[in-house]
C-alpha cells in the first residue's frame, strides 16, 4: 500500500466480560471453564415466563469504566432487544443497550511510539449479555468448517459484557494495538475484568476503511472478527489495509461486510454482509426498568477509583528513577507492577536505588520465568519479600550478580528463601582481602609467562591477559570472589604491589 496515497481509518469495538460473581440477569455463576451447560437456568436459557433482573454489580463496574474513560454518564439509560439470528443464544435475541447507553462521549490517552500522547475518542460503552459458545465438531467433511455438526455451550450466555466502542480516531495497526494495550491495563487496574484474551474475557472487532490523504469523507468500512491476541489484531489490520488499497487502486469498490481473520493463513475472508442498526430491529426491553444510578452512588464509585495505569507509570518513573520502557513492561504484565511495588516496600528503602534494582530483576529474569512457565506473579514460589531479600544480598555484597541469578533460579524452583539457599549452598561472596590476595598471587605464580607478557605487552594483549587472569581467579573462588575487590587486588599485584 502506498503510504502517500491512502489514510487508514480504524475504529475498535472491545467486548469486555465483567468479573461479576453471577450473570447479568440471573443468579447463575459467572465462571470460566465449567462443564458445558452446567451454569444455566430458565432466565439465561430464555424459557417462557422467566424474567431478567439486572445485576447491580455489573452497573457499578460500568460506572467505574465510565470514570476511567472520562465518559458522560446520563441520569438514565435503557436496555433494548437486539433481534438477529443467534444460533448460540437460546431466546434468539440479545438484551443490549442501543441509543441510550450507560456511558458515552469519553476518551483514552494512548502513548505513541514517538513519545507523544493522543486522545482516542470513546463513542460509547454499553452493557449487554454475552452469547453462548458454538463448537464445530466431527471430521467427516461437513459444510461447517469441515465439521459434521455443531454443539452449543450456554454457560457463557448471559455473562455481563461491556462493549466499548471507539470513535474512528485510530490511524494505524500499531496505534490500534497501543489503544487496546492501554485499555486492557485500565480495565485490569480498576478491577472490572481479568482481561484474559485467551479465555475470551476480552474480544475485539475492528472496523477499517481507507480514504485518500486529505479527504474528510470516510471510506467504506469492513468489520474484522476473530482476533484473539494483540498480534492477531495488528496482523489482521495490516492485511486488510493492503487488501482494500489493492481493490481501490485497481478501480474496484470496497464492499461493506464482515470479514473473518484466519490466523493460520494470515488473511481475512468474507463472512457476511455488514448489518446496519435497523437490521437488528431494536426495541426497548419490556421486562427491564431504566437504569438510573443516583448521584450518591456515582460519587461513591468515583471516590473508590484506584490509581490508573498512566498515573501509576508516571509515579514509578519519578519515584524509582526507572525508564519509561521498564515502567511500561511492569504495567503491561498482569500483576507484575503489584509484585514489584510489594518487593520495594519489603526492602524497606523507597529510594530510587531499590526501585531500580527490583525493576531490573522483575523485567529481566523474573519476567522470563513468567513467560516460560505461564505463571502469574502472585503464583511464584518466590514472594515479593523474597525478591527484596535477594536485592539486599546483592546490595550488601553477600552475593555477586552471577551468584544472585543462581539463587533466584533456585528460589523460583521452590528451593526456599534466597538467604536460606545462600547458607545451604555456601554461596556467600568472599570479600576478605587477605583471602583473596592469596588467591590472586597463587594464580599469577602459576602463570609466570603470561605475567611477563602482560607487564611488557601491548595494550590489546594486556586486555586479553587481564581477562584471562580474572577468569582463573574467579574459577579458583568458584565464582564467590567479590569482583570489585578482585579487580583492584589483581591490578595491584600485577603492578608489583
Amino acid at each position: 500500500m502506498s503510504g502517500n496515497t491512502w489514510e487508514t481509518v480504524i475504529g475498535l469495538e472491545v467486548h469486555c466480560e465483567l468479573a461479576t460473581d453471577t450473570k447479568l440477569f440471573c443468579g447463575c455463576p459467572n465462571d470460566f471453564g465449567a462443564e458445558p451447560n452446567t451454569y444455566v437456568c430458565p432466565v439465561c436459557l430464555g424459557l417462557p415466563g422467566s424474567l431478567p433482573v439486572l445485576n447491580e454489580r455489573a452497573v457499578e463496574f460500568a460506572l467505574r469504566v465510565g470514570e476511567a474513560l472520562h465518559c458522560d454518564v446520563p441520569e438514565e439509560s435503557i436496555f433494548h432487544r437486539k433481534n438477529y439470528f443467534y444460533p448460540d443464544m437460546p431466546k434468539n435475541f440479545q438484551i443490549s443497550q442501543y441509543d441510550e447507553p450507560i456511558c458515552g462521549n469519553g476518551w483514552l490517552a494512548v502513548p505513541g511510539s514517538d513519545g507523544t500522547v493522543r486522545r482516542i475518542g470513546v463513542e460509547r460503552a454499553h452493557l449487554e449479555e454475552d452469547t453462548g459458545k458454538t463448537a464445530h465438531v466431527g471430521g467427516g467433511g461437513g459444510r461447517i468448517h469441515g465439521a459434521d455438526h455443531s454443539l452449543v455451550d450456554y454457560n457463557r450466555a448471559g455473562v455481563p459484557l461491556l462493549e466499548i466502542v471507539s470513535k474512528p480516531d485510530l490511524r494505524s495497526p500499531e496505534e490500534a494495538r497501543a489503544y487496546v494495550t492501554e485499555l486492557r491495563s485500565v480495565l485490569e487496574a480498576i478491577g472490572v475484568s481479568d482481561v484474559k484474551m485467551e479465555e475470551g474475557s476480552l474480544r475485539i472487532d475492528a472496523n477499517i476503511s481507507l480514504r485518500p490523504l486529505g479527504a474528510e469523507k470516510l471510506g467504506t468500512r469492513a468489520e474484522i472478527k476473530n482476533m484473539n491476541s494483540l498480534r492477531s489484531l495488528a496482523r489482521a489490520l495490516e492485511y486488510e489495509a493492503e487488501r482494500q488499497a489493492e481493490v481501490l487502486e485497481s478501480g474496484g469498490t470496497v464492499v461493506q461486510e464482515t470479514r473473518h481473520w484466519d490466523e493460520e493463513a494470515g488473511r481475512t475472508h468474507s463472512l457476511r454482509s455488514k448489518e446496519e442498526s435497523h437490521d437488528y430491529r431494536y426495541f426497548p426491553e419490556p421486562d427491564l426498568v431504566p437504569v438510573t444510578p443516583s448521584a450518591e452512588w456515582r460519587e461513591q464509585v468515583r471516590a473508590a477509583m484506584p490509581e490508573l495505569p498512566s498515573a501509576r507509570k508516571t509515579r514509578l518513573i519519578e519515584a524509582w528513577g526507572i525508564s519509561e520502557v521498564d515502567a511500561g513492561v511492569l504495567l503491561g504484565t498482569a500483576g507484575l507492577a503489584d509484585y514489584a511495588e510489594a518487593a520495594v516496600a519489603a526492602a524497606g528503602s523507597p529510594g530510587a536505588g531499590s526501585g531500580r534494582d527490583v525493576t531490573n530483576w522483575a523485567t529481566g529474569d523474573l519476567l522470563a520465568h513468567l513467560k516460560e512457565t505461564g505463571l502469574a506473579p502472585s503464583s511464584l514460589a518466590l514472594s515479593p519479600e523474597g525478591l527484596a531479600e535477594l536485592v539486599r544480598l546483592v546490595g550488601d555484597g553477600t552475593l555477586s550478580r552471577p551468584l544472585a541469578k543462581e539463587v533466584l533460579a533456585a528460589a523460583l524452583a521452590g528451593g526456599g528463601s534466597p538467604a536460606a539457599i545462600v547458607a545451604e549452598r555456601g554461596l556467600a561472596q568472599v570479600s576478605d582481602e587477605g583471602e583473596l590476595v592469596a588467591v590472586v598471587r597463587a594464580v599469577l605464580d602459576a602463570h609466570p609467562a603470561e605475567v611477563d607478557r602482560y607487564r611488557s605487552g601491548e595494550d590489546k594483549d594486556r586486555k586479553k591477559l587481564r581477562g584471562f587472569f580474572m577468569g582463573k581467579v574467579m574459577a579458583e573462588t568458584k565464582g564467590r570472589g567479590n569482583p570489585q575487590v578482585l579487580n583492584r587486588l589483581l591490578d595491584e599485584v600485577l603492578a608489583g604491589s
